[in-house]
């Protein structure tokens, strides 16, 4: 499990359109670059569930992208078990918003990827135990392209847990999906996480889906992208809205910050 620490994390992008090629233009303005974020201080617990919502295009993603290593900060500091991130590290597992599976590979040599260390026989026995995990029995020797999308969905959450990571960091892994694979994997991803107790990251658009299994709800603000409100959600599970009055409060308070007067 990690605790993460989050300190004055600003992101700009260069402006390029804006960039000229005469080497006597003043090119300044345009290499301030345009702001994406802009002073994140945040603190994720070990274990902890953490749901971020925010407008798209805020930085949702980018926030990720920078706490898993794949981006520099442009000015502050991502502390994973108080040690700065420099780039990607084999702690961490990343759960792209579009299937990240490798189209050559069966589900099972997907999920085989991150365990080639094992001794044969230890290796097979945690593959098969990851895809019976996610309900892929009997499906460990089809391609990617022969997959359902939900299918893909799982084959991909049992590719990362099976490597034991400190994190998973989860972008939009919902989306695509139909209602009810969407449900079932919602599900199956609170399960995991009653199971194996990892620090898990997501962001989503869905706010019921942040209210269901986050331990922790961050709402970012559009671009730049300030931190708008960070609560913990001290509620056991599973949780069901309909029954739970200050869970409905909290729903209909989240639509209204994110632009929505009534929430449907």
């Amino acid at each position: 499990m990690s605790h993460i620490k989050i300190k004055n994390l600003q992101k700009s992008y260069i402006d390029r359109r804006r960039v000229s090629r005469s080497k006597t233009k003043d090119n300044s303005k345009a290499s301030q670059g345009i702001a994406i974020l802009n002073d994140i201080n945040l603190e994720f617990e070990k274990g902890e569930v953490v749901c971020i919502l925010g407008p798209s295009g805020c930085g949702k993603s980018t926030l990720l992208r920078m706490i898993a290593g794949f981006e520099k900060p442009s000015a502050g500091e991502v502390l994973v078990n108080n040690k700065p991130v420099t780039g990607p590290h084999a702690d961490s597992i990343f759960v792209f918003q579009h299937s990240g599976l490798l189209p050559w590979m069966t589900v099972w040599e997907n999920v085989e990827l991150g365990l080639r260390h094992l001794e044969p026989v230890a290796r097979k026995v945690a593959i098969q135990e990851h895809i019976d995990l996610v309900e892929l029995t009997r499906f460990e020797h089809l391609y990617p392209y022969q997959l359902s999308g939900g299918m893909q969905r799982r084959a991909e959450l049992a590719r990362g847990i099976a490597v034991n990571p400190d994190t998973l960091i989860m972008d939009e892994p919902f989306s695509g999906l139909d209602f009810l694979t969407h449900m079932k994997i919602r599900e199956e991803v609170v399960n995991m996480h009653e199971l194996i107790k990892k620090t898990t990251l997501i962001v989503t658009h869905d706010i019921d889906d942040a209210l269901i299994m986050g331990d922790k709800i961050i709402v970012l603000s559009g671009r730049p992208a300030t931190v708008k409100l960070e609560k913990n959600l001290n509620f056991g599970r599973p949780r069901n809205l309909a029954e739970n009055l200050e869970l409905r409060e909290l729903r209909d308070e989240l639509f209204f910050m994110l632009g929505v007067s009534y929430a449907v």
